[in-house]
């Protein structure tokens, strides 16, 4: 026990994967976590939660960990741990056949999609091999909101959610409501204007671009190969800047600076919450989480995510439009969220805060709390 104890105050307070053993070195367990040192102290230390792992927590005798820069990252290597090694106490006791996947279809442009377990188990009893049905499959993705993941892939990689302008008539799917539209394809869809998407509804792009720069890079990320995805666009907005295609070369620029600061707090669950409630030298009632996304050039919203003991509550996020910042500094822009949201005591004070970044925003948040009472 004494090892296992060295090892947890080793842990950082980070994002990333951990891995239990057993003395035979047999991988019994494979998870993620916000914070590596909180979540795996939690085994270990205080009340004690449902987790399967848990009955058998006895047998672990060596802990193995990974950092990661997010927590989407952290979720793409625990599916790749579960998936490869089929850990038993990350399947006993689990309902696997609600465990979610990410899909990319095979057609012109393909299409990223969310899929099931038993969907999967449905395919193969008809005979049809998953496998040879999709381009890709990723996962598992055992209780991760994956909606909210998907949002965020759509903001790293911009891949289409509507049908190609070769369609007569094309089908726009919105993220938020999940409900459909049928419109004209010769009109661009809403997030094309907004600088989101690379116009597959219109043809702007070509299905072997759209392969290129969207699909692959996407396929690589979920893969696990965020470094590799990073090098080729600096390779590419290298080459575009050099043909003076600045516009292509910004997007590149762009979409560098988001892989390199992932805006994920929407993807916290209720785990993180019993994690902070066992420690001992907190009492939480109400966690708050921050994201700043910046929509262009100019425009950049902030969304507040509320949690307590029983999960998210979803009636309480809401949105912010930044409007005195100019440019896309996210210190400032959370400096003006968190003033605004100050401004409404009729809200009640977050026992702990989220934030998305590194000490500059942390400090900027402790001199709007102060100043904010």
């Amino acid at each position: 026990m004494s090892n296992i104890t060295n090892t947890i105050k080793s842990l950082p307070d980070s994002p990333g994967v951990y891995l239990f053993y057993t003395a035979m070195n047999e991988l019994v367990y494979v998870g993620r976590a916000t914070s590596l040192r909180s979540r795996v102290r939690s085994y270990f230390v205080g009340k004690r939660l449902s987790r399967p792992i848990e009955g058998m927590i006895h047998e672990v005798t060596k802990i193995e960990w990974k950092e990661t820069e997010s927590v989407l990252e952290a979720v793409i290597l625990e599916a790749a741990g579960i998936k490869k090694f089929q850990p038993k106490y990350n399947v006993l006791g689990k309902d696997s056949k609600s465990w979610n996947y990410i899909v990319v279809t095979k057609d012109e442009y393909p299409k990223i999609e969310t899929i099931r377990e038993h969907d999967l188990d449905d395919l193969r009893n008809s005979g049809i091999l998953p496998e040879k049905k999709f381009q890709n499959i990723f996962g598992p993705y055992p209780g991760l909101n994956i909606r909210a993941a998907q949002k965020i892939l759509r903001r790293l990689f911009r891949f289409s959610i509507c049908q190609s302008a070769s369609s007569h008539r094309h089908k726009f799917l919105s993220p938020f409501r999940g409900e459909a539209r049928r419109g004209v394809s010769s009109r661009p869809c809403l997030y094309y204007e907004m600088g989101q998407c690379l116009g597959v509804c219109i043809g702007a792009i070509s299905p072997a671009d759209y392969k290129k720069q969207v699909i692959r890079p996407l396929t690589w990320f979920l893969a696990g190969k965020k470094k590799a995805v990073i090098k080729e666009f600096e390779k590419q907005m290298k080459a575009s800047a050099k043909q003076e295609n600045f516009e292509e070369a910004s997007r590149l620029r762009n979409q560098i600076q988001a892989l390199n600061h992932i805006h994920d707090v929407t993807l916290i669950d209720k785990s993180f919450f019993e994690n902070e409630r066992m420690k001992e030298e907190i009492s939480v009632g109400r966690i708050e989480g921050y994201d700043i996304s910046n929509l262009g050039a100019t425009d950049a919203v902030g969304s507040m995510v509320v949690f307590n003991e029983y999960g998210p509550r979803k009636s309480e996020y809401r949105k912010f439009i930044v409007r005195g910042v100019k440019g896309q500094s996210d210190v400032d822009c959370l400096a003006e969220v968190m003033d605004r949201r100050l401004n409404h005591p009729e809200w009640k004070f977050p026992d702990v805060i989220l934030i998305d970044g590194g000490r500059p925003q942390v400090n900027r948040i402790k001199k709007c709390s102060r100043s904010g009472g």
